[in-house]
Protein backbone atom coordinates (compact mmCIF):
# COMPACT_ATOMS: atom_id res chain seq x y z
CA UNK A 1 0.00 0.00 0.00
CA UNK A 2 1.60 3.48 -0.96
CA UNK A 3 1.86 6.40 1.78
CA UNK A 4 0.05 9.41 1.67
CA UNK A 5 2.15 12.36 -0.34
CA UNK A 6 2.22 15.28 2.27
CA UNK A 7 4.30 18.18 2.01
CA UNK A 8 7.66 18.02 4.22
CA UNK A 9 8.61 21.35 4.97
CA UNK A 10 7.35 23.69 7.44
CA UNK A 11 5.88 26.97 6.12
CA UNK A 12 7.51 29.83 7.69
CA UNK A 13 5.47 33.27 8.02
CA UNK A 14 7.01 35.45 5.03
CA UNK A 15 4.65 38.09 3.99
CA UNK A 16 6.37 39.21 0.79
CA UNK A 17 5.97 36.02 -0.59
CA UNK A 18 2.66 34.60 1.05
CA UNK A 19 0.82 37.55 2.90
CA UNK A 20 -2.55 36.24 3.42
CA UNK A 21 -2.78 35.21 6.76
CA UNK A 22 -1.39 38.56 7.49
CA UNK A 23 -3.90 40.16 5.41
CA UNK A 24 -6.97 38.20 7.20
CA UNK A 25 -6.21 38.68 10.38
CA UNK A 26 -6.19 42.19 9.00
CA UNK A 27 -9.45 41.83 7.50
CA UNK A 28 -11.01 40.69 10.58
CA UNK A 29 -9.57 43.50 12.70
CA UNK A 30 -10.68 45.94 9.81
CA UNK A 31 -14.04 44.49 9.89
CA UNK A 32 -14.17 44.39 13.90
CA UNK A 33 -15.45 41.14 13.61
CA UNK A 34 -15.21 39.35 16.91
CA UNK A 35 -16.27 35.79 18.04
CA UNK A 36 -15.71 33.86 14.97
CA UNK A 37 -15.74 30.36 14.72
CA UNK A 38 -13.05 30.21 11.37
CA UNK A 39 -11.85 26.67 9.61
CA UNK A 40 -7.99 27.51 8.28
CA UNK A 41 -7.12 25.86 5.53
CA UNK A 42 -3.36 25.92 5.80
CA UNK A 43 -1.80 26.68 9.49
CA UNK A 44 2.15 27.06 8.13
CA UNK A 45 4.39 26.25 10.42
CA UNK A 46 3.95 30.01 12.04
CA UNK A 47 0.39 29.54 13.29
CA UNK A 48 -0.47 33.37 12.60
CA UNK A 49 -4.20 32.70 12.67
CA UNK A 50 -4.05 30.52 15.09
CA UNK A 51 -1.67 32.61 17.43
CA UNK A 52 -4.40 35.87 16.75
CA UNK A 53 -7.36 33.91 18.00
CA UNK A 54 -7.03 34.98 21.85
CA UNK A 55 -6.86 38.84 20.98
CA UNK A 56 -10.56 38.24 19.14
CA UNK A 57 -12.13 35.93 21.10
CA UNK A 58 -12.20 33.55 17.93
CA UNK A 59 -12.44 29.84 17.61
CA UNK A 60 -9.77 28.39 14.90
CA UNK A 61 -10.05 24.93 13.85
CA UNK A 62 -6.86 24.78 11.37
CA UNK A 63 -5.26 21.91 9.35
CA UNK A 64 -2.25 20.79 7.98
CA UNK A 65 -0.90 18.15 6.21
CA UNK A 66 2.89 18.83 7.23
CA UNK A 67 4.13 17.27 10.30
CA UNK A 68 6.42 19.89 11.09
CA UNK A 69 3.47 22.52 11.37
CA UNK A 70 1.62 20.20 13.50
CA UNK A 71 4.37 19.23 15.97
CA UNK A 72 5.18 22.97 16.35
CA UNK A 73 1.91 23.37 16.88
CA UNK A 74 1.25 21.13 19.85
CA UNK A 75 4.50 22.56 21.51
CA UNK A 76 2.70 25.94 21.40
CA UNK A 77 -0.19 24.54 23.14
CA UNK A 78 2.33 22.51 25.86
CA UNK A 79 3.99 26.06 26.26
CA UNK A 80 0.52 28.23 26.39
CA UNK A 81 -2.41 26.39 27.54
CA UNK A 82 -4.68 28.73 26.62
CA UNK A 83 -4.00 29.55 23.67
CA UNK A 84 -5.15 25.67 23.19
CA UNK A 85 -8.50 26.95 24.32
CA UNK A 86 -9.26 28.81 21.15
CA UNK A 87 -7.07 27.31 18.21
CA UNK A 88 -6.77 23.68 17.64
CA UNK A 89 -5.41 21.70 14.45
CA UNK A 90 -6.46 18.58 12.61
CA UNK A 91 -3.31 16.83 10.71
CA UNK A 92 -4.89 16.14 7.65
CA UNK A 93 -4.41 15.69 3.79
CA UNK A 94 -7.29 18.30 2.97
CA UNK A 95 -9.00 16.22 0.66
CA UNK A 96 -9.53 13.48 3.07
CA UNK A 97 -12.06 16.20 5.36
CA UNK A 98 -15.13 14.17 6.63
CA UNK A 99 -17.77 17.03 5.75
CA UNK A 100 -20.00 15.24 8.52
CA UNK A 101 -17.56 15.36 11.44
CA UNK A 102 -17.18 19.22 10.63
CA UNK A 103 -19.43 21.79 12.65
CA UNK A 104 -20.79 24.81 11.19
CA UNK A 105 -18.06 28.37 10.79
CA UNK A 106 -18.54 31.90 10.56
CA UNK A 107 -15.42 31.88 8.51
CA UNK A 108 -13.51 29.37 6.00
CA UNK A 109 -10.46 30.41 4.60
CA UNK A 110 -9.53 28.45 1.72
CA UNK A 111 -6.25 29.79 0.77
CA UNK A 112 -4.15 26.87 -0.86
CA UNK A 113 -7.00 25.47 -3.13
CA UNK A 114 -5.77 23.34 -6.10
CA UNK A 115 -1.69 23.78 -4.42
CA UNK A 116 -1.93 20.69 -2.50
CA UNK A 117 -3.76 18.20 -4.90
CA UNK A 118 -1.82 15.10 -5.64
CA UNK A 119 -2.74 12.03 -8.21
CA UNK A 120 -1.05 9.75 -6.05
CA UNK A 121 -3.31 10.84 -2.76
CA UNK A 122 -6.52 10.50 -5.33
CA UNK A 123 -7.36 7.18 -3.70
CA UNK A 124 -7.52 8.08 -0.44
CA UNK A 125 -9.32 11.17 -1.08
CA UNK A 126 -12.83 11.82 -0.44
CA UNK A 127 -13.04 15.55 -2.04
CA UNK A 128 -11.32 17.79 -5.13
CA UNK A 129 -11.01 21.02 -5.33
CA UNK A 130 -14.32 21.14 -6.48
CA UNK A 131 -16.19 19.27 -3.29
CA UNK A 132 -14.22 21.03 -0.85
CA UNK A 133 -15.31 24.26 -1.80
CA UNK A 134 -18.78 23.56 -2.15
CA UNK A 135 -18.55 21.12 1.28
CA UNK A 136 -16.70 23.99 3.12
CA UNK A 137 -19.71 26.79 1.52
CA UNK A 138 -22.29 24.02 2.89
CA UNK A 139 -20.50 24.83 6.63
CA UNK A 140 -21.00 28.44 6.63
CA UNK A 141 -23.10 29.79 8.87
CA UNK A 142 -25.84 31.95 7.07
CA UNK A 143 -24.18 35.55 6.91
CA UNK A 144 -20.84 33.52 6.62
CA UNK A 145 -17.79 34.55 4.92
CA UNK A 146 -15.81 32.38 2.49
CA UNK A 147 -12.53 33.81 1.77
CA UNK A 148 -9.66 32.67 -1.10
CA UNK A 149 -6.16 33.92 -1.57
CA UNK A 150 -5.33 35.53 -5.50
CA UNK A 151 -1.67 35.20 -4.73
CA UNK A 152 -1.92 31.26 -4.65
CA UNK A 153 0.23 29.86 -8.05
CA UNK A 154 -2.89 27.70 -7.93
CA UNK A 155 -5.63 30.64 -7.90
CA UNK A 156 -6.52 29.38 -11.26
CA UNK A 157 -8.33 26.51 -9.58
CA UNK A 158 -10.59 28.46 -7.11
CA UNK A 159 -11.03 31.11 -10.33
CA UNK A 160 -12.46 28.69 -12.01
CA UNK A 161 -14.77 26.55 -10.00
CA UNK A 162 -15.95 29.46 -7.63
CA UNK A 163 -18.53 31.20 -9.98
CA UNK A 164 -20.69 28.21 -10.85
CA UNK A 165 -19.82 26.86 -6.66
CA UNK A 166 -21.18 30.25 -5.97
CA UNK A 167 -24.24 30.38 -7.69
CA UNK A 168 -25.41 26.83 -5.85
CA UNK A 169 -24.04 27.72 -2.60
CA UNK A 170 -25.95 31.12 -2.48
CA UNK A 171 -22.88 33.25 -2.28
CA UNK A 172 -22.27 36.53 -3.30
CA UNK A 173 -18.89 38.14 -3.46
CA UNK A 174 -17.88 41.11 -1.11
CA UNK A 175 -15.48 43.73 -1.95
CA UNK A 176 -11.78 42.40 -1.70
CA UNK A 177 -9.64 42.79 1.11
CA UNK A 178 -5.71 43.55 -0.23
CA UNK A 179 -5.23 39.96 -1.74
CA UNK A 180 -8.28 38.47 -0.28
CA UNK A 181 -11.34 37.50 -2.30
CA UNK A 182 -14.48 37.65 -0.30
CA UNK A 183 -17.69 35.46 -0.51
CA UNK A 184 -21.14 35.83 2.17
CA UNK A 185 -23.42 32.89 2.48
CA UNK A 186 -27.00 34.72 1.92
Amino acid sequence: MSKLDLWKDPWPLDEKQCPCDVHFTRCLAAHGLKNQRIFHFGTGDHHHVGLQAPAGGHSVLGITATEAEYSSYIRLVVENPVLGKHYKVLFSDIYQTNLALLPEFDIVTLFHVGEFWSANNAPFASLDDAGLIEGMAGKLASGGRLFLYTGSFAYDVAERLIPPIASRAGLLEEPRFETLRVFRKT
